[in-house]
């Protein structure tokens, strides 16, 4: 799978979302990627994780870890094409933690895969809780890295399709100071 088809799967979807909105970091883009809406057909959920565990399959992957909730979907299924266990981490007190019984032990070879990447936040705090534990991740992947690549998440990362999009501060947001509402789409969905 390409990045084009990648991307053509996102229109065709009605994943690839255009407008104001507010994403998870808290910066304002006009384009919002919506996983969940290409994630609900298995199909697509299985070409997405079949072309990201390719890129590991002869890597000895022991766990796939997810941010939750929006890398869930996609890290049980690279979980799955790799024959690996998956656990994701949860945000408590603002930090990524394993949560649920989810443990790992000491040296454990761990990929970290997530649904978009923006500034590489969730990945990072989820990769930092994985090592406070003693895993060893050893690379992190993601459908769609919206920062044009830029984003540094601390080990190798693999992307199917990378955009560079706009993310920016609401003080520096155009579409703010034309007065257009903003939207955060996803999981806590509210207008501002």
């Amino acid at each position: 799978m390409n990045a084009k088809e990648v991307i053509e799967t996102f229109k065709r979807t009605g994943a690839l979302l255009e407008g104001h909105f507010i994403l998870s970091s808290g910066l304002h883009s006009s384009i919002y990627l919506q996983c969940a809406i290409a994630l609900e057909s298995t199909t697509v959920a299985m070409d997405f994780g079949a072309a990201i565990a390719e890129h590991f399959n002869n890597q000895q992957i022991e766990t796939v870890a997810s941010p939750a909730i929006g890398g869930i979907v996609i890290g049980y299924e690279v979980a799955r094409q790799l024959g690996a266990r998956f656990i994701w981490t949860e945000r408590e007190e603002g930090r990524m933690t394993l949560r649920r019984g989810f443990t790992v032990h000491e040296g454990e070879q761990v990929l970290v895969v997530e649904d978009v990447i923006t500034t590489g936040g969730s990945t990072r705090g989820t990769i930092e809780a994985l090592s406070r534990a003693g895993a060893r991740v050893v690379a992190a992947a993601s459908i769609i890295n919206r920062s044009g690549g830029k984003a540094d998440v601390g080990v190798p990362l693999v992307s199917l399709a990378s955009l560079d999009v706009p993310a920016v501060n609401p003080s520096a947001c155009n579409l703010c100071k034309r007065g257009e509402p903003a939207t955060k789409p996803g999981s806590r969905k509210a207008n501002v």
